[in-house]
This record gives structure tokens, sequence and C-alpha cells, in this order.
């Protein structure tokens, strides 16, 4: 038996447990209705269908949310963070069992006894213990990632201090609550515990007065509690709220882009009216749902290589900027304001084009907060307006009229057959064959790409792989045609491309190029599977239809993941496999920026003809990142990523001094004749 309890205490000579009543249902009356404003955008946002895969959903909810899988990746602040989500999972039972104990004596869950109260204890010390260091962290030692330029929107850190102060209340009014009763009780409190320390701190104290303290303690919690719950949708701590719905709603695959709308098929695009986003409510409700999840950490900024080099974009700022707008637009009170158009009013033409889909945002974002689809289809909205950059014109021009984004003639897209060293078949002379080889425009017209398309063959003709190209018949894969928005372009091309394949009568297709590949394998649908020529080339080593013999210059290599090739669809073993199975080559690892961490070259096939505004090239940046991880060679497993690095290297002074090579190039170069 309690010596006292806040349901049989009194309050101005009032029962204390009608406050303590008509306050949790206050606050629940109060976050019902903010919940529901909030809700109201997404209400009128665009369709988007996440059915289906509910157990793959789970995974990612037990894996992103539960586990916290990706926070280690900034380590202080991760563990700091880590620590907190579990400490919220732990008291969070004890703060809903408080609530109960306001207006029904001895109220107690079931099955939380002795040992919960011993975990509940600690987790509370050591949630305080984070909040106090992470308090002082943004105060006075702010990572650089948090700043918000003034044309951004405002200063976070005034917010973040008054909801860690808020956490703080409620650890110290709990344990003020358990200690005082367990003084009065001559009850024992789990060692260098809060509650212990108060336990220890009032053990002189009289009854009557830790009744009081006790009472107090509960009161200080009880509205805590509920001011926290209705203060969390009013700014970036909604995500508290909102974080697990949106790991379960994220996407389950990448490399693929949303349809232009859904439930209308590609057959019946010429009837939508309007393309991509424009206003506010064009974005789905799961794009809104991100904007309200977005934690406001800057890991997608710190990570983006646009932000890095001083492009104008800031993923970050995408959903800081588009939440100020919802909360704006759709106030608390008041009926929702008719908005103005997204881009020019919140986002900037160079803003949204300043990206390059690579995909690290995302990657890096521990809530499942989506970038790319949103991207797309704001430029969706340009293109359909006519907002195109002057420098992109011509070559989605030139893509139209020949296939290619250099205009050239479609009857040179398989001149570099000639010198290839093997013999190549060709569809548009009546070849068929087993297995088509998808060229793509660069490795066809780009005299030093051609290098690619021409060692590729000759390690599938030793492979013994009986293949095919589509010659003239090719037609540029309009991957990045896609993603710049041109949808009703991507469309033709693929029209085209497909009757080239399904003419081919190949059952499977091969390219050496990662925009080819992620095109063809997730904008394609109905097409024979589709394979990288590393992974190709990883299944002749190991099958012993490839063998290698010895480097001879003795240098270091390093690899670099192409964005679409790793990011987007996980291929990181198979060419580094196919690295390692050349005898006495030394290989290291860019550390900390490879595999799904590693930074864009920024090519991406139509970012070739892009003219940014930025400080410094993103490949320069990538080239000293091989450079301070020891390597003379850089060799990669994509023409635009192979262009755009050997230039930085030349811009870096370091020509000479490091080399860049492509996978397929130093495997035809070290393979056996015999």
């Amino acid at each position: 038996m309690t010596p006292f309890s806040p349901a049989t205490a009194t309050l101005a000579g009032l029962p204390a447990r009608i406050p303590f009543l008509l306050i949790p249902l206050a606050g629940l009356a109060v976050f019902a209705w903010i919940i529901r404003r909030r809700l109201e955008p997404l209400l009128r946002a665009a369709p988007d269908p996440r059915r289906g895969q509910t157990g793959a959903r789970l995974l990612l909810v037990l894996k992103i949310w539960l586990a916290q899988w990706r926070h280690p990746r900034y380590l202080l602040a991760g563990v700091l963070h880590i620590i907190l989500f579990f400490g919220f999972l732990v008291l969070g039972a004890r703060s809903t069992q408080l609530v109960f104990l306001g207006f029904i004596d001895g109220f107690s869950l079931p099955g939380f006894g002795h040992a919960y109260d011993v975990l509940k204890d600690y987790a509370a010390t050591a949630t305080f213990v984070a909040v106090a260091i992470l308090a002082v962290r943004r105060a006075a030692f702010k990572p650089a990632r948090y700043a918000v330029p003034a044309d951004m929107g405002k200063d976070h850190t005034p917010e973040a201090l008054l909801i860690l102060g808020m956490i703080l209340t409620l650890l110290l009014s709990e344990s003020l609550f358990e200690g005082s009763l367990l003084a009065a009780a001559g009850g024992t409190a789990s060692p260098l515990t809060l509650a212990w320390a108060f336990r220890h701190a009032l053990a002189s104290a009289p009854v009557p007065v830790l009744g009081h303290l006790n009472l107090a303690g509960y009161a200080v919690h009880d509205l805590t509690f509920f001011l926290f719950l209705c203060f969390l949708p009013l700014g970036k701590h909604f995500h508290v709220i909102t974080s697990l719905f949106n790991v379960f709603w994220m996407r389950v695959e990448t490399g693929n882009v949303k349809p232009v709308r859904h439930g209308v098929g590609d057959a019946q695009l010429d009837e939508i009216k309007s393309f991509g986003v424009k206003k506010f409510e064009d974005f789905t409700w799961k794009h809104m749902l991100d904007f309200y999840s977005c934690a406001d950490c800057g890991r997608c900024s710190d990570r983006c290589p646009a932000n890095f080099v001083k492009r104008p974009l800031s993923p970050r700022f995408i959903s800081i900027k588009a939440r100020d707008y919802a909360f704006a637009h759709y106030p608390l009170l008041g009926s929702a304001v008719e908005g103005k158009p997204l881009v020019g009013s919140i986002f900037s033409e160079d803003e949204i084009w300043s990206c390059t889909t690579c995909g690290a945002c995302e990657e890096e974002c521990p809530l499942g907060i989506e970038y790319v689809d949103k991207i797309v289809d704001l430029r969706r909205g340009m293109v359909d307006e006519g907002l195109v950059p002057q420098s992109m014109q011509k070559p989605l021009g030139a893509i139209e009229k020949r296939g290619n984004p250099w205009g050239k003639l479609e009857k040179k897209r398989a001149d570099w057959c000639a010198d290839a060293g093997a013999s190549v078949k060709q569809v548009d002379k009546g070849d068929t064959a087993e297995a088509l080889y998808f060229v793509d425009s660069i490795t066809s017209y780009d005299d030093r790409m051609q290098k690619i398309a021409q060692a590729s063959a000759r390690i599938l003709d030793k492979a013994g792989v009986d293949f095919v190209v589509l010659g003239k018949d090719e037609k540029d894969s309009g991957h990045d045609v896609r993603r710049f928005g041109e949808e009703m372009l991507f469309q033709s091309l693929k029209e085209q491309n497909t009757e080239g394949i399904r003419a081919s009568q190949a059952r499977r297709i091969v390219t050496n190029d990662p925009h080819a590949y992620n095109a063809l394998k997730h904008d394609y649908p109905g097409i024979p599977p589709v394979q990288h020529m590393s992974e190709l080339i990883a299944a002749g080593i190991e099958s012993g239809k490839l063998r290698m013999r010895t480097p001879a210059d003795g240098r270091t290599y390093t690899y670099h993941d192409p964005c679409y090739l790793g990011r987007h669809n996980g291929v990181y073993d198979a060419p580094r496999q196919a690295l390692d199975a050349i005898p006495g080559l030394k290989r290291v690892e860019m550390e900390g920026n490879c595999r799904d961490r590693s930074f864009c070259c920024g090519g991406g096939g139509l970012m070739l003809f892009y003219e940014p505004h930025e400080e410094q090239r993103m490949g320069v940046v990538r080239v000293e990142m091989a450079r301070k991880a020891g390597a003379d060679v850089i060799v990669t497993a994509c023409p635009y990523c192979l262009t755009n690095i050997e230039d930085a290297i030349k811009v870096a002074g370091l020509e000479g001094k490091m080399e860049a090579i492509d996978l397929c190039e130093l495997v035809d170069g070290h393979l056996q004749n015999d």
C-alpha cells in the first residue's frame, strides 16, 4: 500500500482526480484536433498506393525504425539518439501508467512488475544523460549541418532546446514522483539512478512534505506530457509521431521512379492535362508525410554531392520549406490558403535542376524520406511549363530527332564494331542471338567511351556469350530523359527500344552503362532480365570461362561505385570480385565514401550537358578522395563516371600521377588469350 496517491489527493479542497482526469481529456482532444488539421493536405494530395509487400515493410520497420540502423553512421549523434529513442519506448509505458494513476488509485499496467521498474529507472537515467549532452551540443557545439541560411527559414535550435527541456522535465518530475514515494514508504531504488538520487536526497523529509512533492511531481509530469504531445505536430519534432508510419510506407524497391500519376497507364498519358508537381497538392500523400517526418538532422544534405560543391540545392530544405508551406497554407485555425506555384516561390529552378538523382540523401535518411521522386515530379512540372535550362534544350531535341544527345546519325551508332577485335552481330542486319548487348548513346558515339564497348565485346566473346547489338535500331535508353522530366520523350524511346529488343530474340540483356542498366531493369516492363557487365565478368571468373594474368604495373587501385549500379541497384561485390581476381592487384577502399556512401561523380547522363553554378566539380572531390586513400588508379564501371573522373584528374592537376579506367578495359587487358 502506497502512503499517498494523486487519485486520492486533494487540490484546493477539491479531489485531485478531477483535474487529473480533465488534463488528459483536454490534451487528447487538442491533439486530435491538431492531427486532423495536419492531415488535411494529405487528404487533398495525389494518390500513392503503397499496398502490398507487408512482410518487406515490417522488416524495414524493424531495421530502420526500431533497430535505428542508419543512426550510427554519425556516431556521437547516432548513439545519443538511440539512447533517447529506446528511452522513449521504455518510458512511454510509464507515462501512460502515470496518466491513469491520476484518477485510478493503484493503477498498474498488466505484467509491469519489479523488472520493469528497474529497467525504466536506468532508462530514465541514461536518457537524462543523453538529453543533457544533446542540449549542450545543440546550444554550444552545433554541427555545421544544422545551420539554416536566412533565405531557407528559421533556425530550429530554440525549438530543439525547448523539446529537450520538456524531456528533461518529464524525466525529473517522474523521478521526483518515484523518489518521494520510496522515501515515504522506506523502499529502495535501483542504485545510481535518478529515482535513487531523489530517494536519498529526500530521506529525511517529513511525510507531509513528501506528499506535497509527490503530488507536485505528478502534476508537472501530467501537464508537461500533454503539452509535449500537443507541441510535437507544430514543428520538426512531428517526426516523433510520424516516423513509424513513414518508415512502414517508405520505398521498398530502389532505382525506379514514380509514374506521372498513379492509376494512369502509359497509354493514357496523352489524356493528362498537367504533368508533374506544380502546386503543393500535386505531391502525393506519402511525400507530404515525408515533409512532416523530416527531423532536420541535416544528414541528407551533408552527404549530398550537389550541396557539397555549393550548388543551390540542399535536400534538407526541400522538406523543411515544404513543411513550412504546409503549416502556413493549412493553418490550425481558419481555412486553407490558396498557394502559388511551388517553383518560383519556395523552390528555385536551379535548385531543382542541380540534383543528380544519385540517391545519397535517401540512403542516409534514418526516416525513409524520399527525394528523387519529388525532384523528378517537380521537373516534370517545369518541363510541362517550358522551364527547361537553355543548355538542356539542344541535347533533348537531338534525342528526339536522332535518338542520341549529340544528334549524330543513327547509322553511325555501331561504327565502334569495326575495331572491336571480335565478331559483333547486329539486329539491324537481321541477326539474332541469345544475349543482347545494349550499348547506349555515350558508349556508342564518344571516341573514348567506344573503347569500353570494344573491350566489352571481347569479354563477351571470350566468355562464350552469343550476343547481338541493336545497331542503328538502338535509341538512347532514356534513363536520364525520364529523370529530367521529359516523360513523353522517354515513352517514345522506350517503345522504339522495346521493339528492337524483341526483334533480337534475346533471352537476356547485358550492358556496361549503369544508367541503361537501371532504365532497362526498372522502366522497361516485359523485357528479358538485365545484367551489368561487372556481374557477367564476376560470373565468368567464378565459372572459369574468364581467366586473368598478373598485372605488371604494381600500382594501387580503388573502385568508384557508380550511383546507379551501387546505391540504386545494390551491385557492390561483383566489380570488386573482378578486380580481386587479377593476381597481384593491390586494391584500397575510399573508406567512408564507398559502397552505399559513394560520392557521385556529377555525370549522370544528361548532367554532362547541364551548366550548374558550383564552387568545385564533384569529380574533383571524388578524385581527391581516391588520392587520400592512396590510389594511383580509379576504376569505375560507368562511362559517365569515367568521363567525369578523367576530366577531374586534369582539372585537379594530377594528370600523369593518377589514371581512370573502366572495369571492362582493365579486365580485358588482363584476360588470358588461350
